[in-house]
Formats: C-alpha cells, structure tokens, sequence
C-alpha cells in the first residue's frame, strides 16, 4: 500500500518537473548557478559539481516528504 503511494508521488513530481522544464524554464534556472556550485571548463573538458544546488534540492524534498509522509 506504501509502495503505490511513493510511486505516484513520484509520477506527480517527475510530470511537474517535465511541465517546468517545457513551459517555464526561467523556474529552474537558477539550478548549477549558486555559489558554491563549481564549474571547471577547460579545451575538451568540462567538470560540474552543483553542490549547493543539490544542498538546496535536498532540503526542499526533506520538507516535502515529512509534510506528505509523516505518521
């Protein structure tokens, strides 16, 4: 019963997030360039590392999960 709620929570999320990519993209630009963030470029080479960004994106599905999912 758990297992078909967390899998169409994450339907929900990953059709949300497709719309925001497709429909409005200016949502989500701000991902990979927050400080902290690093970003090497070299001749034939490029290195990204969004560690803030994912810092960010963790506590926003901590919240998420514990407002949907708490007992």
């Amino acid at each position: 019963m758990a297992l078909g709620k967390l899998l169409a929570a994450i339907g929900v999320v990953l059709v949300v997030i497709g719309l925001a990519f497709t429909y409005a993209p200016w949502l989500i630009g701000w991902f990979g360039k927050l400080p902290g963030d690093i970003r090497i470029e070299g001749e034939r080479q490029f290195v990204f590392i969004p560690i803030t960004s994912m810092l960010v994106v963790s506590i926003i599905l901590t919240l998420i999960i514990n407002l949907f999912f708490r007992k």
